[in-house]
């Protein structure tokens, strides 16, 4: 679906000036992820979940890369509680702040939590499960780099 948002886009650039293709990106997005979420809204996280990992799996991941992106995205869903396809990118960056705060942790460790979310929000894009996802504007943080 992400690659016909993109050609609609292509085909008014033209006519359009750039506000103009940035609000229409904006509405193509949100009106289209209402369908999709009609679509998807049968499919729990956990199911969504599974998908993914066995998809990583699949690809080759370890055993031990996979039970981290299940422990990091199972807490997110725990912590969040509503579907994978209406959580925002607000709602990512507020449970990153609380998780940092709870668990006293550094940088690099959310970091880590930053990049297993990003994964599997990107896969449910590439699957066309979601519209976008909601960590791409959440990007890397930066931490201190300790020089031995």
């Amino acid at each position: 679906m992400g690659r016909e948002i993109y050609n609609i886009i292509n085909d008014m650039a033209e006519v359009l000036n750039a506000s103009q293709m940035q609000r229409l990106q904006e509405v193509l997005v949100k009106r289209l992820s209402e369908n999709a979420t009609s679509e998807h809204s049968q499919t729990t996280n956990v199911e969504f979940l599974d998908m993914f990992l066995t998809a990583k799996h699949l690809e080759g991941c370890s055993d031990k890369t996979i039970r981290y992106y299940r422990c990091n995205i199972e807490k997110m869903l725990d912590t969040i509680n509503i579907s994978v396809i209406k959580i925002t990118t607000e709602m990512l960056r507020k449970y990153l702040v609380e998780y940092q705060a709870i668990n006293n942790c550094g940088k690099v460790t959310i970091d880590n939590i930053r990049r297993s979310l990003s994964t599997f929000f990107s896969w449910l894009e590439e699957e066309d499960y979601i519209i976008k996802s909601p960590m791409k504007r959440i990007h890397k943080v930066k931490a201190a780099v300790i020089v031995k």
